[in-house]
C-alpha cells in the first residue's frame, strides 16, 4: 500500500512510522522541514516539504487512485482541501481527514471521506482506515473468550447481508450515524462494523472465511 500523509505532527508521524515499519511505501508532507524530526532515524520513507493540497507536489509524492491519502494537519480547512483534491482530482477512494468540527466531519463522512478527530485515538483509527483488515479489539469478556472488535467493510464484502457476513455484527456506523445491525441489512463499502466473536472467528472473518454458525 502506497500512502501519502499530509502533516507530520503527532498523528501523522505515528502513522508514518507504523506503516513504514510494516513495509508499506510512505511519503509524508509538511510545510516545516523540522517536523520530520518526529519520524526518527529508522524511517525509510520519503519526506517532502510543501503544501499538501498542491497538485504538483501530490504528483511528486506518487498519488494515484489506488493509494491512500491521510490529511492530519492541525487545520480542518487544510485537511478538507487535501481530501477534496485527492478525491475529486485524482479519484482516490481511500482518504482520511482529521476534522475536529463534528458537523463538518459528518458531512464529509457522507461524501465517503473517513474522518478522525482527537489525537488520543486518531493514530489507531487512521491505521484502521488505511489498512481495513487491521482492526482493534474494543472489549473482551472476563474469560477472554469473546471479543468485540471494529472492522471496516471492504469492497469484497459490500452487498452482503448481515446474516451472511460470517460473524455476529452488533452495530453498523454508516455516514456518521450508528444503527443496530439487522439481519436483512446490506453492508456497504466503508461501513464501520462492530463484530462479536471468539478470536478464531474474528481471525477467520478477517481472512475472508465463513464461520459456521456465526450469524
Amino acid at each position: 500500500m502506497h500512502t501519502i500523509i499530509v502533516g507530520c505532527g503527532r498523528v501523522g508521524s505515528t502513522v508514518a512510522r507504523e506503516l513504514d515499519a510494516e513495509g508499506h511505501s510512505v511519503v509524508i508532507i509538511d510545510r516545516k522541514p523540522e517536523a520530520f524530526r518526529r519520524l526518527g532515524e529508522n524511517f525509510k520513507g520519503r519526506t517532502l516539504t510543501g503544501i499538501g493540497f498542491d497538485r504538483d507536489l501530490l504528483i511528486t509524492a506518487g498519488i494515484t487512485s489506488d493509494c491512500a491519502v491521510v490529511a492530519v494537519t492541525n487545520g480542518d480547512n487544510s485537511n478538507i482541501l487535501v481530501a477534496r483534491v485527492a478525491r475529486e482530482m485524482f479519484g482516490v477512494e481511500r482518504v482520511v481527514a482529521r476534522i475536529n468540527d463534528p458537523k463538518r466531519a459528518k458531512i464529509y463522512e457522507r461524501l465517503g471521506v473517513s474522518t478522525v478527530a482527537a489525537v488520543a485515538w486518531a493514530s489507531n483509527r487512521t491505521m484502521q482506515y488505511v489498512l481495513p483488515r487491521r482492526g482493534t479489539t474494543e472489549w473482551s469478556d472476563p474469560t477472554a473468550t469473546f471479543h468485540l472488535a471494529e472492522r471496516r467493510v471492504s469492497a469484497e464484502l459490500a452487498g452482503t447481508k448481515v446474516a451472511d457476513a460470517g460473524i455476529q455484527i452488533a452495530l453498523i456506523v454508516r455516514n456518521g450515524s450508528a444503527q443496530v445491525a439487522d439481519v436483512a441489512t446490506l453492508l456497504q463499502e466503508n461501513d464501520l462494523i462492530h463484530v462479536l466473536g471468539t478470536a478464531d472467528q474474528i481471525e477467520s472473518f478477517d481472512n475472508g472465511s465463513t464461520v459456521a454458525g456465526a450469524h
